[in-house]
């Protein structure tokens, strides 16, 4: 029996005209892939073009996958068994976390096909080295419920395991309901607890800064639109 193919997780850049932030070594393999699942067929094929413009674009093979639409797991696995490889694009920074592309991970190593992880820019990761909080322990919680009585009592939640772990608690939610979700941080948790903004990471306007709720209140920024990743460290001691 054939080899299978290898899935590359390929990351892409977190902000516009960063592509400096993208390795080298990233574009040969590239070069050598011609199915890929993305999250958004146009700016992946913008993106794949910025790499190297000898790509063909329109000899590739872009199959869609995002939150309201999984991947089509089934003909991923018949490619690899095929021998053919695939790459992975999320819509920013490293696929497969907080992104569909997971499933074909999880196609990939149901049959022993490689699975090659690429270094890249990640959001979530940058911002908690920027923050200055515990990076020994920490979550990623993903988004927050929609619903401002459930995502007040999410944030209170994650407040109330950051004091009990001593555990630094990282979420993200769609740019335009950020100004909703730091107006909610501020307004439920404690005066002293530590929350670290994070936006437009690596890009032209990056903004990474970690307050008080007390010293946020002084002067709240604005974020509508932004992306962002939000931290929070509750101080005190158990």
């Amino acid at each position: 029996m054939a080899q299978p193919g290898k899935v590359y997780l390929i990351p892409t850049v977190l902000s516009a005209d960063t592509l400096h932030t993208i390795p080298a070594y990233i574009t040969p393999v590239v070069k050598q892939i011609s199915v890929f699942f993305v999250e958004n067929e146009r700016t992946a094929r913008r993106y794949l073009k910025a790499l190297d413009r000898s790509i063909n674009i329109d000899e590739l093979q872009l199959l869609l996958m995002s939150e309201h639409q999984s991947p089509d797991t089934s003909l991923a696995k018949q490619i690899l068994l095929s021998g053919k490889d695939i790459g992975v694009i999320s819509e920013a920074g490293c696929p497969a976390i907080a992104d569909p592309g997971h499933r074909v991970v999880q196609v990939a190593h149901a049959i022993d096909a490689q699975v090659i992880p690429m270094v890249g820019p990640n959001s979530m990761l940058l911002a908690l080295m920027a923050s200055g909080m515990n990076g020994q322990n920490f979550q990623f919680v993903g988004y927050l419920p929609v619903k401002p009585p459930e995502r007040v009592k999410a944030i209170r939640d994650l407040e109330m395991q950051s004091l009990k772990k001593r555990q630094t608690q990282l979420f993200i939610e769609t740019p335009y309901r950020n100004n909703h979700v730091f107006k909610d941080i501020l307004n439920n948790c404690k005066d002293d607890t530590q929350v670290c903004v994070a936006a437009d990471i690596t890009g032209p306007e990056e903004f990474i800064r970690t307050k008080t709720v007390k010293e946020w209140k002084q002067q709240i920024p604005e974020l509508h639109k932004k992306p962002a990743i939000f931290l929070l460290m509750a101080q005190g001691g158990s």
